[in-house]
């Protein structure tokens, strides 16, 4: 063409989560069942919404106001309902105009990064949650800049290596984290997200929380959100009811924001973020009008605590089940429903292999397995050899190798199933040669 019209950051936009449906879709078509571990939606694994939350959407529905467009930050009642539930914390006292609602939250976390001036960097975990780092990646053109969660602390955070990281590099503007953590499980307590926030009041930095777990804690964990311990320091919490009622279709999220008024710059930012979502008009109005009505309903807290059982329960089940193969290190989660497998150093090599019935699935994963990372090819081999779709750890923007599965099937017999083949493959695989 004419001019290059390819954005310098284009490159970065990838997510392992998503294309390894590619590779299974094309395996089932060669004859292999395919056993879906790889994203995390809890209506696709089986679940279903208590009957009184449906009552309540059903209700919404036959309602004509339920239709229309609404205000561009979200409908003011629900934004005034989640102000009163922030505040009741204690900590920072927001405002309905410091709630602002989007189509889920990978509508919020494209216009956070992609409104932030482009030498402005975010630094993250990693492993990383695949929509923030491509995200932030590709706002930059760069690589997603990163500090370690250290597995042998229960995956929490080297703030060693946070601060070293942010000492040196100027560009550095923000600190994102995710709590409870996709994909390791791990819950921070308040000790070290204070310890977070004072890194970032020291080098005058915002911080962006991902919160969209928080209320799924569980094996003595508590949840501590970020308006608790942010202080005077700019932040941004992120929440959503996806994961929580649970209801990802909705595509409904929304961002809390803190001290915008404290900080002009950071004020003209967050301007920003609301002027780009005031170009699509609104949020999806249904799953808005639904909060303060499910939310507020006296039944949504024992949903919530039924759940955080369901969850720790699977958690255990798979732990037990994982934790007994002695090539892999897996720490118990906390919080969310992933858990996240490491090898151990020196276990994986470009010899080993799983067997893989029929010709047609054989020549195929042999094919892709050519070039990719150690962790890649046993995950591609799981998947041809028993039809299980994990997702490998190298995708999360890490170096270290691994793959993440889900705690959503609730099939029971089969959730086993799934845990003790893919331990029997991890020993296979490893002692193939």
């Amino acid at each position: 063409m004419r001019r290059d019209i390819v954005h310098a950051g284009s490159g970065q936009l990838t997510y392992e989560i998503r294309e390894i449906v590619a590779v299974a879709q094309d395996l089932e078509k060669l004859g292999v069942k395919i056993t879906w571990e790889n994203i995390g939606d809890p209506i696709a694994k089986g679940e279903k919404l208590p009957a009184w939350i449906k009552e309540i959407i059903t209700d919404l529905a036959s309602k004509d106001e339920t239709y229309g467009y609404v205000a561009t930050p979200g409908i003011p009642q629900t934004r005034e309902f989640l102000a009163d539930i922030i505040n009741k914390r204690g900590g920072y006292q927001v405002t309905a105009d410091d709630i602002i609602f989007f189509n889920g939250l990978g509508d919020a976390i494209a216009k956070i990064f992609g409104f932030l001036k482009r030498e402005a960097r975010v630094i993250g975990p990693s492993p990383a949650y695949s929509t923030h780092s491509s995200a932030e990646a590709a706002h930059s053109g760069y690589e997603h800049l990163t500090y370690d969660l250290d597995p042998n602390n229960n995956w929490m955070p080297d703030l060693v290596d946070l601060e070293n990281k942010i000492k040196y590099n100027d560009s550095i503007t923000g600190i994102l984290l995710i709590n409870p953590d996709n994909p390791t499980g791990a819950v921070y307590p308040r000790e070290l997200l204070e310890k977070i926030v004072d890194i970032a009041r020291k080098y005058d930095l915002f911080v962006i929380c991902d919160e969209i777990y928080a209320h799924i804690v569980f094996n003595g964990a508590e949840t501590v959100h970020l308006s608790e311990v942010i202080g005077e320091v700019p932040g941004i919490a992120l929440r959503g009811i996806s994961k929580e009622y649970p209801w990802p279709g909705a595509r409904c999220g929304w961002i809390e924001v803190f001290n915008q008024d404290k900080y002009p710059m950071f004020k003209q930012y967050i301007k920003s973020v609301r002027d780009a979502k005031m170009l699509e008009v609104c949020s999806t109005s249904l799953p808005q009008y639904s909060i303060p009505h499910v939310i507020g309903d006296p039944r949504y807290i024992e949903h919530l605590e039924t759940r955080k059982k369901m969850f720790e329960s699977r958690v255990n089940e798979a732990y037990d089940i994982l934790s007994k193969v002695e090539c892999i290190h897996v720490v118990k989660p906390k919080g969310a429903f992933y858990m996240t497998v490491l090898f151990r150093d020196g276990i994986l090599n470009e010899k080993q292999s799983l067997p893989v019935e029929g010709e047609g699935a054989k020549a195929y994963i042999e094919e892709k397995i050519k070039g990719v990372e150690v962790d890649k090819r046993f995950v591609y081999y799981l998947l041809a050899s028993t039809g299980i779709c994990v997702v490998p750890i190298t995708g999360f923007c890490c170096k270290r190798k691994g793959f993440r599965i889900t705690l959503l099937e609730c099939d029971d017999s089969k959730r086993r199933l799934t845990f003790n083949t893919i331990a029997d493959s991890i020993k296979k695989y490893v002692e193939s040669k």
